[in-house]
């Protein structure tokens, strides 16, 4: 399963050179001007997780596979998007089609690099993209709700439901609070609500990007940004977009010990990355042997076959049980045949909810 968290923000603030960085490309070309990025770059990076390196030192695998997650650099947007004004449909478009949104907002000050509003304000910054994304959900309900409540009088149940779901959201828009907050009652509601792909209703967090003397605690610009964030229940980070291309730039040897002497215990990436991965409500399996040890992606609350089915249609199809080691007992007893014998390796069936950092093996006959 994939999923692609789209980076967007206004011109010149510091997007392509974050998805530079992420993705440890030059994918994206970063140059000081607007609309730089026509096409969406699309990158795939590893998820940072230091269980994986432990489970492999036990297991002696040969190989390390993290979980990954689809970066999407977007071209940068503009006041009047969603009348088309700019690349507003294009951008529009592309936001379309990402599970979660990160939005990078300036947070330096710097004469050298124009400004596409001529002032530095990540708030503002902030309202001019949700702005526009909100008008364009609100355009869209405003013609299917009615559309949808004329349908559902003559007894039409997919547009009763749509009515109802699509009529609340439609009122929080015109509220000019986002669709996400909309509430399903249940999950008939929630899948059409989810097929409805509203761009407000997809999450988001803010990547506060700083000036390299601000990386290690921000400033009162991205103070601003977290207070904002916190009041929306959203999540936020600090970066500094410049740092982050001198540390790819580095040999991997090399980088931790940068990182301490600007007084920084891991890399904004990490936590870009972690965050984008929270953000989609994900958590992490794990498969170990000999060969390889292997994170594996699910979304939060999947059953064993559900998680089975990452790995192969045919596990989720033919599953029969899962041999699962909670990831505590794996390291704390140093690996599967101890767990076996400690009685910590339990048979699981179909109806069991995986946990975060479960180490499983799975049956399966089809």
């Amino acid at each position: 399963m994939g999923f692609r968290c789209g980076i967007v923000g206004l011109p010149n603030v510091g997007k392509s050179t974050l998805f530079n960085a992420l993705t440890e490309t030059q994918a994206a070309q970063a140059a000081n001007y607007p609309f730089c990025t026509i096409e969406p770059n699309v990158g795939q990076v590893g998820v940072p997780d230091e269980r994986l390196d432990k489970i492999a030192a036990i297991a002696k695998s040969e190989k390390i596979i993290p979980t990954q997650l689809a970066f999407v650099d977007i071209a940068g947007l503009v006041k009047g998007a969603s009348k088309g004004e700019g690349l507003g449909n294009q951008f529009l478009g592309n936001i379309r089609e990402v599970d979660a949104i990160v939005h990078v907002l300036r947070c330096f000050e710097d004469d050298d690099i124009q400004h596409v509003a001529n002032k530095v304000d990540p708030i503002a910054d902030a309202e001019v993209v949700e702005t526009e994304l909100l008008m364009s959900d609100l355009e869209s309900l405003e013609k299917r709700v009615p559309a949808a409540a004329k349908r559902a009088t003559g007894g039409d149940k997919e547009a009763k439901i749509a009515a109802s779901v699509l009529g609340q959201a439609l009122e929080l828009l015109r509220e000019g609070k986002p669709a996400r907050l909309t509430e399903p009652r249940d999950d008939e509601e929630a899948r059409v609500f989810a097929q409805a792909q509203l761009l407000t209703a997809k999450p988001v967090l803010y990547v506060c990007n700083v000036a390299e003397e601000d990386a290690a605690e921000g400033n009162a610009l991205s103070a601003k940004v977290f207070e904002k964030a916190a009041a929306e229940g959203a999540q936020a980070v600090v970066v500094s977009a410049a740092i982050e291309s001198e540390i790819v730039a580095m040999a991997p040897e090399d980088r931790a010990e940068f990182l301490e002497a600007i007084g920084l215990e891991e890399s904004g990436l990490a936590r870009v990355i972690r965050a984008g991965y929270d953000l989609l409500q994900l958590k992490t399996f794990f498969t170990a042997g000999p060969k390889e040890t292997r994170a594996w992606t699910f979304p939060s609350g999947s059953k064993a076959p559900q998680a089975a089915g990452e790995i192969h249609t045919d596990f989720e199809r033919g599953f029969i049980r899962a041999e699962t080691i909670a990831y505590n007992d794996y390291v704390t007893l140093g690996g599967e045949s101890a767990a076996r014998e400690a009685g910590k390796l339990r048979q699981e069936g179909k109806e069991y909810v995986v946990q975060d950092g479960d180490v499983m093996h799975f049956k399966f006959n089809v």
